[in-house]
């Protein structure tokens, strides 16, 4: 990704560069300090069950304006209310997805599911949704928090997120600027999701039922699970938790005679996907199979079937028109709220409008990023890329695949500290990417609980276009809020 080079710099949490002998100690406490609290993964280069690398993270605070943070906290419940009534509306789905599920196969088998269940009704009238809106920041106006995506399915990293902060408090304490310390955003992630998964449980209403983690075969990001799963079995002791992987719930998953989803003689209250999300998780019909079982059976699913559908890319894209919004949103205040936070996003179906946003990418390409109907980091493709990309396609596989406005979001600077890198670490430029969390949980027709839950801070090299940790792109971070106001420290 090219960085403008009059892009601003936000003002740093403490005055940099530190000192090397200075940086290097507290780089090397970090890093312990990292995997001695969870904030660690398996390495995908050299897996073993039996050790950890730490996740890389950054080393200090990144800044992030204090409006804007307070902006998508105090948003978070509506967006959960909008993507709760967008999960419920089988007509827009329906239609939104019609283009989309004639040329990409994986939509089309979710679709699917989607179409059998209704038909049959949906057993369980209840969804959770743990969801994660996800913003950077515009600086072609004023750094306004543009969103990025919306994801409604396996919402990653809310157990070390909570733990990256006390890291970073431990390292600005090191360095003498506790001072500092009440500009961190306290984050309880991993309760508020937890939580959430719990009073699903509660709704369910069986004493003996137990929550189901769907995980992948292969798990490099088992801390953030396994907090999920720790912090529920110590805080709640009376609830066990399962984990098994598709292929485990077709081999053991059964329902019984009200459709309740027993495994190996255990009722399951609450299903939590961590995985299912991208076609390598299904490695045959019985993957498929599986996830349709657990769909019809009684079992409160995070996300269901509907809800996983509403966080495609498409429906994204067909939402950020203000006459869609309409539909979901009553009041014009809130309206309005939502709107400002959309970017262009434009549709690629073969008609007039796709056709226009298809002569619109050719010419100017460097304005734009193209995105496919999936999840898990690294499927985009950006600017100079887009033409090529593009001209492979047929004007129906187009459709697939959605046209977005390139956010253009301010630089931070710091120390971005990775396993395996040289020591000491340099000063790179950087930009942030804030995650908001949020549970709804609720049927058709009324909504039970609906909270912000927290948030994350993923960074990413200025010139990396994408930022998954889990993908290997990006580090974990947490806001350090300044106010447009502050002096300029550096």
């Amino acid at each position: 990704m090219s960085v403008d080079p009059n892009t601003p710099v936000l003002r740093n949490c403490i005055r940099l560069p530190l000192p090397e002998d200075e940086l290097i100690e507290v780089t090397a406490k970090a890093k312990d300090y990292a995997i001695m609290h969870g904030a660690a993964m398996r390495s995908k280069s050299n897996f073993s069950e039996d050790s950890l690398n730490f996740a890389p993270f950054v080393l200090v605070p990144s800044s992030f304006p204090r409006k804007e943070f307070e902006k998508a906290v105090a948003l978070q419940p509506i967006i959960n209310r909008l993507m709760h009534n967008v999960a419920h509306d089988e007509e827009f789905i329906t239609t939104t997805l019609a283009e989309t599920i004639k040329v990409d196969e994986f939509t089309a088998n979710l679709f699917n599911i989607y179409r059998k269940v209704l038909a049959h009704g949906f057993t369980q009238a209840n969804s959770i949704g743990l969801l994660r809106s996800d913003y950077l920041g515009h600086v072609y106006e004023g750094c306004a928090i543009k969103q990025v995506e919306i994801n409604t399915v396996a919402s990653s990293f809310g157990g070390i997120a909570t733990h990256l902060v006390q890291l970073q408090n431990f390292v600005l304490r090191e360095l003498g600027h506790a001072d500092k310390l009440p500009n961190m955003p306290h984050n309880n992630a991993l309760a508020g999701l937890c939580d959430g998964m719990v009073k699903a449980w509660d709704i369910y209403a069986k004493p003996q039922s137990v929550i189901l983690f769907i995980i992948e075969d292969v798990s490099y990001n088992i801390c953030d699970q396994r907090f999920h799963e720790f912090y529920i079995r110590e805080t709640y002791p009376h609830i066990k938790v399962l984990r098994r992987t598709l292929t485990d719930v077709h081999r053991e998953g059964k329902l019984g005679l009200n459709k309740e989803l027993l495994l190996g003689g255990l009722e399951v209250a609450v299903i939590y996907f961590r995985a299912g999300y991208e076609p390598g998780h299904y490695h045959s019909q019985d993957e498929w199979d599986a996830r349709y079982l657990m769909e019809t059976s009684l079992a409160i699913k995070c996300p269901s079937i509907q809800y996983h559908l509403a966080g495609t890319k498409k429906v994204q894209q067909a939402l950020a028109q203000p006459a869609v919004l309409e539909r979901f949103i009553n009041d014009p205040e809130e309206m309005k709220a939502v709107g400002k936070i959309f970017t262009g996003l434009y549709s690629l179906d073969d008609n007039e409008a796709g056709n226009a946003s298809y002569e619109m990418a050719l010419r100017t390409p460097e304005k734009f990023v193209l995105k496919p109907q999936r999840e898990g980091g690294g499927n985009n493709v950006y600017g100079v890329d887009i033409p090529d990309a593009l001209k492979r396609m047929s004007r129906v596989e187009r459709s697939a695949w959605i046209l977005m406005d390139l956010i253009h979001p301010p630089l931070t600077k710091g120390y971005m500290v990775r396993p395996g890198a040289e020591m000491p670490p340099t000063i790179v430029d950087m930009v942030s990417e804030l995650g908001i969390f949020g549970v709804v949980i609720g049927d058709a027709d009324h909504i039970i609980h609906n909270y912000q839950a927290g948030h994350m801070l993923r960074t990413k090299l200025s010139t990396a276009n994408e930022g998954g940790v889990a993908a290997g792109l990006g580090a974990l971070d947490s806001p350090y809020l300044i106010d447009s106001d502050d002096e300029d420290e550096n």
